[in-house]
């Protein structure tokens, strides 16, 4: 089968350019596995981060998000058969989706939208499972419920903080404040169902101020934590709650026991690494919000298609996202 793989570590800089067209032997379904005829697949901070470690001594086939077929299962899958579209964003510690055909654990893929194409529902697993994730296992912010609280989403143009900002919108009735520094970003946000619209680039505070808005009760911080950290404390009320996805060198917890601030990290692939015994919470959650996309309450957040799945457009798409300018998600479709 075709893939693409990272070959080499980096080598005076970036090694995007040894993200590579190479061949593999199909894999063979087993146990809870399904095994997808990948049609098309969106790229993540995640991947460029692994490209970046990588230093070993085979190549790596990145991608964590895909749309597919179901075209063999393993002897205990019970949830689909062959021929089923899929979605899912995989697992951190198998090969990913990068590739022609890729196995994947039945309880953390789902069947795909209905209604979206394939390029627009690739855009969405991996962003929807950590932001629903995010907002109610970590934050644990009630469905139609928190009235009267204030939701801050920092890098609210992203992956994450474009679905984040809709489900934080649809589902609950926090006021939600979503963060973005360009024109074509803050337009996208607001879009995208955010109560207001601030400029990370200038103090968080006082954008906060300018919106009338003293403190919030919940902080999603999406990226750039460590810049932004104390005004995120300064931000958030007494007893407030502080999530964050990226990775800061370090991150001192002191500070935030004077106002006995909750700090919660949300990583997706837990369940899935660890195999944990709410695996199946990720299938669970991702035909939830199949469902919510099917019946208009939210949409795909898909940015730019960067055409067929090969090195060459992969190695654009990580150019991109390392630019931490991409507004949505890059897809890229069919081999």
């Amino acid at each position: 089968m075709k893939a693409i793989a990272i070959t080499r570590a980096a080598q005076n800089g970036s090694n995007i350019g040894f993200l590579s067209d190479i061949e593999l032997p199909t894999p063979i379904a087993e146990g809870h596995d399904l095994l997808v005829e990948v049609k098309a697949i969106s790229v993540n901070p995640v991947d460029t981060k692994v490209r970046a470690g990588f230093n070993g001594d085979k190549p790596r086939v990145l991608g964590w998000d895909a749309v597919g077929v179901v075209v063999a299962t393993g002897d205990n899958v019970t949830l689909f058969k062959p021929g089923d579209k899929v979605w899912y964003a995989g697992a951190l510690t198998r090969p990913g989706s990068n590739s022609e055909f890729q196995l994947v654990d039945e309880r953390i893929a789902a069947h795909k939208p209905a209604t979206l194409d394939d390029a627009a529902a690739a855009a969405l697993p991996l962003t929807a499972i950590t932001a629903w994730e995010m907002l109610f296992d970590r934050l644990g912010v009630a469905e139609n419920g928190n009235e009267g609280d204030a939701l801050l989403i920092v890098g609210a143009a992203g992956g994450v903080g474009s679905i984040l900002t809709q489900l934080a919108r649809k589902l609950t009735r926090l006021t939600v404040i979503g963060t973005a520094s360009r024109p074509e970003s803050q337009k996208w946000v607001s879009e995208l169902g955010a109560h207001h619209v601030i400029d990370h680039s200038k103090p968080l505070t006082e954008e906060l101020a300018r919106i009338g808005v003293k403190q919030v009760s919940h902080v999603a911080s999406l990226n750039n934590t460590q810049q932004h950290y104390q005004q995120l404390i300064n931000a958030l009320k007494p007893q407030g709650k502080l999530a964050l996805i990226d990775d800061p060198d370090s991150l001192d917890a002191m500070p935030l026991k004077v106002k006995s601030i909750s700090l919660h990290w949300e990583f997706m692939f837990t369940r899935s690494m660890f195999e944990t015994a709410d695996i199946i919470e990720q299938h669970r959650l991702l035909t939830r919000v199949a469902s919510l996309i099917d019946k208009g309450v939210i949409k795909t957040t898909l940015g730019e298609h960067y055409g067929a799945i090969n090195a060459q457009n992969l190695q654009k798409a990580h150019q991109l996202i390392e630019s931490q300018r991409a507004v949505g998600k890059i897809v890229l479709e069919g081999f």
